[in-house]
């Protein structure tokens, strides 16, 4: 993640996030001493224990990184203006190219989509997201889907997300 990339979170999102980093740090002792009392049973090529411990401990070290550096990054409690622009935090409604119906989600990370509901979420970094990152309502955009066409997509609402 880059210094200039920020996450917008709501207040919630952040305690919440904060406390599972709090917990994962306090919960490291705990890890190391599986490991060590697993290291005790002997031979580690043959210690399905002491690799599995080895394993959760990467795992939890992982998290914590990614935990510290969101928080670190993070935009909190301040919900974006209700300007009718596309960015993290707003529920965007969109009508694809050839599509009738419209679809509604809420533009935003996963930690923060953790708690939308019944929302559909999409991130920021998505194909969609970042070729709808500052349209504006009324913009058309294009972004390429996985099989290599060309999808095109009107932007025709975006309000920020009030949970």
């Amino acid at each position: 993640m880059s210094d200039t990339q920020v996450t917008w979170l709501t207040q919630d999102a952040y305690d919440r996030l904060k406390q599972e980093l709090d917990e994962l740090i306090e919960n490291r002792p705990v890890i190391a001493a599986k490991i060590n009392d697993s290291r005790e049973e002997g031979d580690l090529k043959e210690n399905g224990g002491y690799h599995a411990a080895r394993e959760e401990q990467g795992q939890q070290e992982a998290r914590i990184r990614h935990l510290q550096e969101l928080l670190r990054t993070a935009k909190v409690g301040e919900a974006p203006d209700n300007d009718g622009f596309a960015e993290p935090g707003m529920v965007l409604t969109v009508r694809y190219e050839g599509d009738d119906e419209s679809e509604e989600f809420l533009l935003a990370t996963r930690e923060e989509g953790a708690q939308s509901g019944n929302i559909e979420v999409y991130s920021p970094d998505s194909p969609l997201g970042k070729a709808l990152l500052g349209a504006q309502e009324g913009d058309e955009r294009s972004y390429e889907l996985p099989n290599g066409s060309i999808q095109r997509v009107t932007l025709l609402k975006a309000v920020p997300y009030t949970g």
